[in-house]
């Protein structure tokens, strides 16, 4: 297990920072390794906490960075106290500046044509040497083996050594481990990021986001898609830490 992890009602988060993951997946993508990152909230850890089989999942990732506050909080009290939250859509710009920096072409799988034609053009913006070689956005329903192996080729022929996985939890962690050992690069699941970036959903203001609360302001944006999520998750996390911490 890295140093400064811990196990969060079963799941492993990892103790680090924006600087610390970025050179990290830009060392295994020069070194040419297939790894995966996975970056966890409260929704993940739920859900890792109802399907044994995804919390495998999550535990087998290089990676499991501290997306949500709670999770941040979890840390210290369990006694990580440098512990920092790692959100996803900003670890993106840090991994994006590296991989600038590096040389290391990146692909794009998730979203819409659309919101991946806004992503590329905030990116050609913010970073105008990253080469982004692949953009996908699969249908919003399960792949067929020959769609599936069309995108896999795909990814492979655009020399990408670093992969942006934006479908979804926990779709997307699924999706990184069962390509493994068939992609040619470095997977990080980050949700949302293309939307955010590309101004297609509001992010939360940063005070919201330092207190936790990021939730309560996307629960506002999106109710009919996120009230179930929320209102099922939320309470049985501080429960189920809270016994973890008395036990």
């Amino acid at each position: 297990m890295i140093p400064d992890s811990r196990y969060i009602l079963g799941m492993r988060v990892d103790a680090r920072s924006y600087e610390d993951v970025a050179t990290r997946v830009a060392d295994w993508a020069d070194e040419g390794d297939a790894r995966y990152v996975c970056v966890a909230n409260v929704h993940m850890t739920m859900e890792t906490v109802d399907d044994t089989a995804f919390r495998d999942i999550v535990n087998d990732a290089d990676l499991v960075t501290s997306d949500g506050m709670p999770l941040v909080w979890a840390l210290r009290l369990l006694g990580v106290e440098h512990a920092q939250r790692v959100y996803g859509p900003t670890l993106v710009l840090h991994v994006c500046a590296e991989a600038e920096k590096r040389g290391l072409p990146i692909a794009l799988y998730g979203g819409t044509d659309e919101r991946l034609a806004s992503f590329r053009q905030f990116l050609a913006k913010n970073y105008p040497a990253l080469d982004v070689v692949c953009a996908i956005a699969p249908p919003f329903r399960p792949l067929t083996p020959e769609e599936d192996r069309s995108h896999t080729e795909l990814l492979n022929a655009s020399g990408a050594r670093i992969t942006f996985v934006g479908i979804g939890c926990p779709k997307q962690e699924r999706w990184m481990a069962a390509h493994k050992d068939r992609l040619n690069s470095v997977m990080l699941g980050v949700g949302a990021a293309f939307d955010f970036h590309s101004g297609t959903v509001r992010q939360a203001p940063a005070f919201l986001q330092a207190v936790g609360m990021e939730w309560a302001f996307r629960l506002a944006m999106e109710p009919r898609r996120l009230w179930k999520r929320y209102f099922r998750h939320n309470p049985r996390f501080v429960i189920g830490f809270m016994r973890q911490l008395m036990a």
